[in-house]
């Protein structure tokens, strides 16, 4: 003899009316295909629907003394909790109009009583064959979002730490930059949340905007790469010659970005915006600076972004061959730079924010340790170029 198990759970119904003749009716109608509760008035119908085991279906009579079958199911549809389950009037009203107000209160169904059995359970059965769907769809999708939102997460996380390696690329061989990458992603994004809201800035410096910029900032001295040691990490004033090729780490550092975009095929933003960043973060606001000497609102505003950042990072910056310059000096360089290194209205921002500027610098400053190692790189590049 051959046992079937059938582990597939009976679905539950709801019957709510304050008759006991009915309740007994429906009961004795649903018993053999599905596990049956019953309430017999509104807000113990209310209670049962919203508890730790809700109905999958409910029939649901209109007239009840105090709270009728149309108010117990406009709070169903309300409740985030109650909404998806699929409410049936099972009534003696049997008016067109008292069948509209119920389907757009939310009812999937309307049945007048008397009743037929045989339609009843047919109409049960079609309506959670329907809600069983629906679930399964609404929980698909609700995997689906949250297998995409960490694939996404992962993805984020990986051009991260893509672009921070990129970024210590450069940082390895200069001396100089420490935690320069850092403060200046930190100083930028400071200052593009100050102007966000300024009428020059407003149109440009939206939130996805300030999120590529604060994700392609550490890639401003990339083209550093290119540039010779005996250039880079020369510990004093570049000759006119070697301050030619060092200006030419703001066209390295476009070129390898954009060589990075063609090798993916397609335009990726935060690249863009890095290229701009790369390219332009050493020009002026009166046209003085380089590669191109393009002047004012020409520069991206990316750019004069991370011109602010920059020097006011180079200015603070302790080095082996120099000490940092006190916040307040560096403040003042920046403002004497107004309308001539950089964008007023930026200057007028930096000014606002010096003190979070500071506090920036203080988070992410570099460490005697690190200043030691430094300099013995330094004396062993100087040891090198003596022998050679």
């Amino acid at each position: 003899m051959e046992l079937e198990l059938n582990f597939v759970e009976k679905a539950t119904v709801l019957v709510v009316d304050d008759t006991p003749d009915n309740l007994s009716l429906m009961s004795g109608l649903l018993k053999d295909d599905y596990k049956v509760k019953v309430a017999n008035g509104g807000e113990k119908a209310l209670k049962i629907a919203q508890s730790d085991s809700p109905p999958d279906l409910i029939l649901l009579d209109i007239m009840m003394p105090g709270m009728d079958g149309y108010e117990v199911c406009q709070h169903l549809k309300s409740n985030p909790a109650t909404r998806d389950i699929p409410v049936i009037f099972l009534t003696a009203k049997a008016e067109v109009e008292d069948e509209k107000k119920g389907l757009e209160l939310g009812a999937v169904d309307y049945i007048t009583k008397p009743v037929s059995p045989p339609i009843v359970m047919a109409r049960v059965r079609t309506q959670l064959s329907l809600k069983a769907s629906a679930d399964f769809l609404r929980d698909k999708n609700d995997y689906l979002e949250i297998e995409v939102a960490k694939r996404t997460r992962e993805v984020m996380a990986i051009q991260d730490v893509t672009i921070l390696a990129m970024a210590s690329l450069a940082e390895t061989r200069d001396s100089d930059t420490g935690n320069h990458i850092r403060r200046t992603q930190f100083y930028v994004k400071a200052l593009a949340e100050k102007l966000k809201a300024h009428p020059r800035f407003s149109a440009t410096l939206t939130s996805n905007f300030i999120t590529m910029l604060f994700k392609s900032a550490p890639l401003h001295d990339i083209g550093k790469v290119g540039i010779p040691d005996r250039i880079l990490l020369k510990p004093g004033k570049f000759t006119e010659d070697e301050f030619e090729i060092m200006k030419t780490h703001t066209t390295l550092g476009r070129d390898a970005i954009q060589h990075a975009e063609e090798s993916l095929g397609m335009n990726v933003e935060f690249l863009s915006m890095a290229k701009d960043i790369a390219y332009g973060h050493q020009e002026k606001w009166d046209g003085s600076g380089y590669p191109c000497g393009t002047a004012g609102d020409s520069i991206p505003v990316e750019a004069r972004l991370m011109a602010v950042a920059d020097v006011y990072d180079a200015l603070i910056s302790r080095r082996v061959y120099k000490e940092g310059m006190s916040h307040e000096k560096a403040v003042d360089i920046i403002v004497a730079g107004k309308g001539r290194h950089f964008d007023p209205d930026m200057v007028d921002a930096f000014v606002d924010l010096q003190d979070e500027f500071r506090a920036i610098a203080l988070r992410f400053a570099d460490s005697d340790h690190d200043m030691a190692q430094k300099k013995v790189q330094l004396d062993r590049l100087s040891g090198a170029e003596g022998q050679a």
